[in-house]
């Protein structure tokens, strides 16, 4: 079992030798299955073959292009946000990947907390969830969060993220690489961000504009920074970003790209003594906390550090003797707000 931080490694050929190549070629024969599965099912939708569901009100699309974390939360809150701040009711729909029976998954949680007057429905059927937010709930505009790749409600504006990371994912799908699906996929989206653009230079991010513009030529072009915004408590304390700088830390995640987290504590100014990472949406559970604890008290460091959504999973403001905090992520642009905008404001319905 490979962290993500390993299959990474493996899928993008930085790691090396004859495994390393027998374990890729293994994958790449598992690749032509999924992508043809992923070809088939879009054909369906695009066709009209499979039914695409409209609803009564705008639909806004979150989503993206390969596997792990794009910084779609922060959009989706963003979004969200943004209407909100113009009097309309607005709820967000996912699937609840990651889920506990009868609980909220971490997104739903972290949104929860963020965007109080901002309803989650979890359903995986997001049809249905979409008409319990109108018929019951007056909503006037939805935001999908993770919709790219749920074709079946149709929706006014898709909104697809690019991490600067990895943008195409490594050039295959997965299990060969990061992607979703296949890149010509792109050519269903209104607006792309590219995330993390800090990490590149101009002349890098030109460059992949010039090739996103190949499959999507008219789609509007976001450049975006994962903001740390401050430190938060699981108790609803707030700290400045500053308390920590140049300090020791220990830090881990449940991120299905743990080396954004890395970028983001780095930008901070945090000296990080040690790292751990946990798989994607990640449950923790008792054992987790006590192999946590343990390690946090052999490391000589103050304080551990976690992102906002497995802090709203542990739910805790120490691990051992040490305090637990969490950086909480904003989003800044720095290309292309006015473009979105503008998109958003076409959407917006009269408000009673």
């Amino acid at each position: 079992m490979f962290s993500p931080s390993e299959f990474r490694d493996l899928v993008s050929g930085q790691r090396r030798g004859l495994r390393a190549s027998l374990l890729r070629m293994g994958l790449g024969l598992a690749e032509f299955p999924y992508a043809a599965a992923v070809r088939w099912r879009n054909r369906r939708y695009d066709s009209g073959v499979a039914a695409v569901e409209r609803v009564d009100v705008p639909v806004v699309s979150v989503g993206n292009l390969t596997l792990g974390g794009t910084g779609k939360t922060p959009m989706v809150r963003w979004i969200a946000g943004w209407f909100r701040q113009r009097g309309l009711r607005v709820a967000v729909l996912s699937r609840g990947y990651g889920a506990d029976d009868g609980g909220a998954n971490d997104e739903a949680l972290e949104l929860e907390q963020r965007l109080p007057d901002v309803p989650h429905l979890e359903n995986p059927d997001r049809v249905a969830a979409a008409q319990v937010a109108i018929d019951e709930l007056d909503m006037q505009l939805l935001v999908l969060d993770d919709g790219f790749q749920h074709r079946r409600i149709a929706r006014d504006l898709d909104v697809v993220l690019l991490d600067a990371l990895e943008p195409f994912g490594f050039g295959h799908v997965f299990p060969r690489g990061t992607l979703r699906e296949p890149v010509a996929g792109l050519r269903r989206a209104n607006v792309i961000g590219l995330s993390r653009a800090d990490m590149l230079s101009q002349d890098e991010r030109d460059a992949l504009r010039c090739q996103v513009r190949q499959w999507v030529p008219e789609a509007a072009w976001l450049e975006l920074v994962h903001a740390p915004e401050l430190l938060l408590s699981a108790d609803g304390q707030e700290e400045p970003l500053e308390s920590l700088r140049n300090r020791a830390v220990a830090a881990f995640c449940g991120l299905g790209n743990p080396a954004g987290f890395q970028h983001t504590l780095d930008a901070c100014g945090y000296r990080v003594v040690d790292f751990r990472e946990f798989p994607d949406h990640h449950r923790y559970n008792r054992s987790d906390v006590e192999s946590l604890a343990r390690w946090a008290e052999r490391l000589d460091v103050e304080v551990i550090l976690c992102t906002h959504k497995d802090l709203v999973k542990l739910a805790l403001s120490r691990l051992g003797t040490r305090p637990l905090w969490a950086v909480a992520i904003g989003l800044d642009f720095l290309a292309g707000q006015t473009a979105l905008e503008e998109r958003l404001e076409a959407l917006q319905p009269d408000v009673p």
